[in-house]
This record gives C-alpha cells, sequence and structure tokens, in this order.
C-alpha cells in the first residue's frame, strides 16, 4: 500500500499520519550521512506495515539523494538485515542485538 509520507527536514523527520496518529522515522545529517535515530509507529496503527513502508521511503530517499546510512535505530537495522537490496547504503558493522 502508498502511504501519504512527508520529508519535513526542518524536524530531521519523516512523517505520516493515519487517522489523526503521527508515525515518524527521526534522523540527522552530517555531510553524506543520515544517522538514523528512531523510528516510531503508535500502538494503534501496528500490524499495518506502516513502519517499513516508511523505511523503505527513507532508505530510497538516501538512495536517490546519494547518502549513506548510519542505522542507530533497530528497526532500520533491522530492515536492512532482511533488504539486501538497501546494503550498499549501510556505513557501519553494527548487527541486531549488538
Amino acid at each position: 500500500m502508498d502511504y501519504p509520507i512527508v520529508h519535513n527536514p526542518s524536524k530531521s523527520q519523516f512523517e505520516l499520519t493515519i487517522e489523526g496518529k503521527n508515525a515518524v522515522v527521526d534522523y540527522f545529517l552530517s555531510n553524506d550521512t543520515m544517522t538514523i535515530t528512531h523510528t516510531y509507529v503508535p500502538h494503534a496503527l501496528e500490524g499495518r506495515g506502516i513502519g517499513s513502508a516508511l523505511a523503505g521511503y527513507v532508505l530510497d530517499y538516501a538512495k536517490k539523494n546519494g547518502l549513506k546510512i548510519i542505522p542507530a535505530c533497530s528497526f532500520i537495522r533491522v530492515y536492512l538485515d532482511r533488504h539486501p537490496e538497501y546494503q550498499i547504503l549501510r556505513v557501519d558493522n553494527l548487527k541486531t542485538g549488538e
């Protein structure tokens, strides 16, 4: 499903609002590297693939803009582990559970 995800650079967030609830991915930029710090999906929206849609959107954004990714967020680390097509973006050696 396509979700209306919005990039809000002034807040360093990617945002999605559904049913009045906000799901977000927080990040910060340093040169050409995006450190993704947090992914949040409200409990009421869980199970709809919203976190995965946000993760895919953010990683596609990074790819299109020549950014590397540091997945400080555990959700994004797991997403990267499960989607090898994005490994080229990854610049850390963090693994889930470390």
